[in-house]
């Protein structure tokens, strides 16, 4: 089941880039991130940290270890997670509008097995315009990051 949600951000691609590389400080900018522990860290380059992701889930906090996959700076990066049956993949990818970046956020849950198959049924249904609405809330946080430091600069 695929997810995608995209907003518009008045800036540059590498003012949009230096806040979603700040994975680390995350839970600083993003309302849904409630902690972030980086686990390891690359030599150099984005490809390759692995850290541990808390957010708030029905009134809980879950986590979830994440690392990134793929990168190519100031174009997207590659995320992968896996959970209970499933595999967790999501892209944020930057393109140019008129105007401005377009920030765009695509989110996979691939299952692993028959059980995470018959789950996932039900769960697609149900959770896509909730995946959606949270992916959405989390890039709405990157672009007021983003416009934010635009306006503390100006």
């Amino acid at each position: 089941m695929i997810v995608e949600a995209q907003v518009g951000i008045q800036d540059s691609r590498a003012a949009v880039w230096a806040v979603i590389a700040d994975i680390e400080n995350a839970a600083d900018f993003i309302n849904g991130i409630e902690a972030v522990e980086v686990l390891e860290r690359p030599a150099r380059g984005l490809v390759g940290p692995r850290w541990r992701e808390t957010r708030m889930l029905f009134g809980k906090p879950a986590s979830v270890v994440k690392w990134i996959t793929e990168a190519v700076e100031n174009e997207f990066y590659k995320t992968r997670a896996e959970e209970q049956g499933f595999v967790y993949t999501a892209t944020l990818s930057l393109s140019e509008g008129s105007g401005g970046v377009f920030l765009t956020s695509a989110h996979d849950s691939l299952p692993q097995n028959l059980g995470a198959r018959l789950m996932g049924i039900p769960m697609g249904l149900f959770f896509k315009g909730v995946i959606r609405k949270a992916l959405l809330q989390d890039l709405n946080d990157i672009k007021s990051a983003v416009e934010g430091r635009l306006s503390v600069a100006a």
